[in-house]
């Protein structure tokens, strides 16, 4: 059954929201068992590329939808609640085609178009893998152990493993950070696809939730990539640097995704509250007072954390370096463990029985803790902020 999330405006004309509800079913029939066997959802992105929905935001001149980040939002939500692993695949699809179409794009003009028609015409989808398992995250600085070494021919040879590759059996088009093989080494970004040679997936996928997410390594060995390939090369000696004004998407709709898990979860409990009679109530505990206020809890912090990514969205439009979208991905996946926690502490057994979608929920949950940026960086820099205003003028720098 389609999560009940009271949200349609904004879609693109010539949506068929009546199938854009049918396909959410579809994903929401399939979640559980995708979840149990730990593979990527075909069935379910087939669904999603009926409706065009992989172009969403692709720009009507190449085949696309043509949608806005506000509108990627409502659709990331909805689909999150069907099945977060679809969600987070997916959300990582517009995050890259946004931050293709933004100005401080580095990429090649024709590999833009390239990756952007695609997404049309096959329902192709992307991600960039840059984490390593040694490594981390980019984002907290460092080199990657990849490496991009110059050929002879001009062109230039990867090796190296990338963890945490999501989605990578369904992907049609990848993103690789590597170091230069040079006595400076330099961060060099390349794009590949799948019929690149020399590369493999390593089934290394094992985690509590979004276990349909398909995260898993992906190991380089000798691996050519053309030289117009390569999308970006840079000084690593300034650290990470800022995050570039075309990825703040990307806590935006990580922060839908982890809401749509939320509503779900919200759903699920009221579903139950509802179907549960005990004995020595005589009635359902959608009855009781106690359920009321707690439930009351659980809606007043969904609330307020969909609001706080939508007002985000504004002042993303406002501020390109607005802080709001980072707080709105640490209040939503806070918000979404809480009430998945929450619903489990009201249900007891019957929430943690894998009949039941609660505990998948909650196990989804969890895993949004891991996805940048986390919440220790943004409450850092929060704090960091604050504190900097407070200072006498004569400390300020």
């Amino acid at each position: 059954m389609t999560v009940a999330v009271a949200v349609q405006a904004g879609l693109p004309a010539g949506w068929d929201e009546s199938a854009f509800e049918s396909v959410l079913d579809r994903i929401a029939a399939q979640a559980a068992g995708y979840d149990r066997a730990s593979t990527f959802p075909y069935d379910s992105f087939s669904a999603l590329r009926e409706i065009g929905a992989p172009a969403l935001v692709v720009p009507r001149e190449f085949g696309g939808g043509g949608a806005d980040l506000a509108t990627a939002v409502e659709v990331i939500e909805r689909v999150g609640a069907a099945d977060a692993s679809v969600g987070l695949i997916l959300q990582w699809n517009y995050t890259n085609h946004l931050d293709l179409l933004h100005p401080d794009c580095p990429w090649p003009p024709e590999l833009r178009e390239a990756v952007l028609r695609s997404a049309a015409t096959d329902g192709a989808l992307i991600n960039g893998l840059a984490v390593e398992r040694e490594l981390g995250s980019l984002a907290r600085g460092g080199l990657p152990a990849t490496t991009a070494t110059r050929l002879p021919s001009g062109d230039w040879r990867i090796d190296g493993e990338k963890a945490y590759a999501t989605g990578i059996s369904g992907l049609t088009w990848f993103t690789v950070t590597t170091r230069t093989a040079d006595p400076e080494p330099r961060l060099a970004t390349f794009l590949l696809d799948r019929s690149a040679s020399g590369w493999r997936v390593e089934p290394t996928w094992n985690h509590l939730g979004l276990r349909a997410s398909d995260t898993q390594s992906v190991v380089f060995d000798g691996t050519v990539v053309p030289h117009a390939r390569l999308l970006q090369v840079r000084d690593p000696s300034s650290g990470p640097g800022p995050v570039r004004q075309g990825r703040q998407a990307l806590p935006l709709l990580l922060a839908a995704n982890y809401n749509g898990v939320a509503l779900a979860a919200r759903d699920w409990l009221t579903t139950y509250l509802h179907t549960r009679v005990p004995t020595a109530l005589g009635a359902s505990l959608a009855t009781v007072p106690r359920f009321h206020d707690r439930v009351g809890e659980i809606e007043a912090a969904i609330q307020t954390s969909r609001a706080l990514v939508r007002q985000a969205v504004a002042a993303l439009a406002v501020d390109p370096g607005s802080a709001l979208p980072s707080v709105a991905k640490h209040v939503a996946t806070t918000t979404a463990v809480r009430v998945t926690e929450s619903a489990l502490d009201l249900t007891g057994n019957p929430g943690l029985d894998r009949r039941h979608a609660l505990e998948r929920h909650h196990r989804d949950a969890m895993v949004g803790r891991i996805h940048s940026p986390q919440s220790d960086l943004v409450l850092s820099n929060l704090g960091r902020a604050a504190i900097a205003r407070a200072a006498p003028p004569a400390d300020r720098q």
